[in-house]
């Protein structure tokens, strides 16, 4: 039977082995700090980097991309916040007031071309403002799909794809392909709307009483319907989060996906962001993340409808957007807006 000095040598063997190995190993964090993140190091490998030359350092370590969001375009349309020719060849280069990027589906013909011949046409504030319409999609797994909207983008010039898979769960990704066109095709507008394609958006509202082109531009801008909410841990729901995908038990403040306007200034902060911060399937929360980190609050506009809002000619002029429109209901409004602007409510 071993002595009581033997049992006390193991069990302090045994204590001292457990907190060793507790110390040495990674250990995932209880919290989303909200911090740009870092790529653990071990320590079996901090010596080779100490050694490694004075060019690899700890801090670009830390500013190695997470996301590096490497997906090419399959279409793009480089050269649409250039002047047109006819504006260029008269010496007038005038950037874009407003880019809108416009969430779709491969499948969502219909509600493009609607959006194309009423709020969305580029040519409604012709000598005033100046508009750009885009539409976003991914790749879908039919390739019949993706040539029929290869064809409309020959058609249109309107389309921008990347080489991702188009599905609900890459949301987010769809949005920051829009942050990173802005951000590189299109720097010089001066705001941006992201918005779905069953949408209307009230144009005359969100230009003349919301953005006021004669103002002053603002910088670091961002608005919509704000919303405070919380985790969805039920996994039934469409807006699940996984505790530990996000284990914070509040969101940051964030606007609806179904539409939001921010300064164009933002687009390339956002998606710059988004390269040092963990990805989440909710877009508009993943935006929301990313303007916690560049300490950007959203600012709330009741005009922002992200629910289905009951016809009324009067009641749709006081609002920016209303969500679950149809092509058919979009031109139905859009011409009863047109046409009975005499009308008085």
């Amino acid at each position: 039977m071993p002595s009581k000095v033997s049992c006390l040598y193991l069990l302090t063997v045994l204590c001292w082995a457990s907190a060793l190995w507790y110390l040495s190993g990674s250990r995932p964090s209880s919290s989303y700090s909200g911090q740009m993140a870092a790529i653990p190091v071990r320590r079996s490998s901090a010596r080779g980097l100490a050694g490694a030359g004075k060019n690899l350092t700890y801090g670009n370590v830390r500013t190695r991309p997470l996301n590096p969001h490497a997906f090419p375009f399959l279409i793009n349309e480089p050269d649409k916040c250039q002047a047109p020719p006819a504006e260029a060849a008269a010496g007038n280069s005038t950037p874009p007031f407003l880019v809108i990027l416009i969430s779709t589906t491969h499948k969502e013909f219909d509600a493009r071309q609607a959006i194309r011949e009423t709020w969305g046409d580029e040519s409604t504030f012709a000598g005033e403002v100046r508009v750009v319409t885009l539409f976003l999609l991914g790749t879908h797994p039919d390739p019949v799909l993706n040539q029929m909207v290869a064809q409309e983008s020959q058609v249109f010039h309107d389309i921008v794809v990347e080489d991702f898979v188009d599905s609900y769960h890459n949301l987010t990704l769809k949005t920051l392909m829009g942050m990173r066109w802005v951000s590189t095709y299109c720097p010089q507008a001066r705001y941006i709307m992201k918005t779905d394609s069953d949408i209307f958006v009230n144009m005359d509202n969100l230009v003349y009483n919301l953005l006021k082109p004669a103002t002053k531009p603002r910088r670091r801008y961002f608005t919509g319907y704000v919303i405070n909410g919380s985790p969805i841990r039920d996994m039934r729901s469409k807006w699940y989060m996984p505790r530990d995908l996000y284990p914070e038990s509040k969101y940051p403040p964030f606007c609806s996906g179904t539409g939001y306007v921010f300064s164009a200034d933002v687009a390339e902060l956002i998606y710059k962001t988004s390269l040092h911060t963990r990805l989440l399937h909710l877009e508009d929360v993943y935006v929301g993340v990313c303007l916690r980190k560049l300490g950007i609050h959203p600012f709330q506009n009741s005009g922002f409808n992200h629910w289905k809002m009951a016809y009324s000619l009067c009641r749709y002029r006081r609002v920016v957007t209303v969500h679950q429109i149809s092509p058919e209901e979009m031109h139905r409004i859009y011409n009863d807006m047109t046409s009975k602007k005499h009308l008085k409510c």
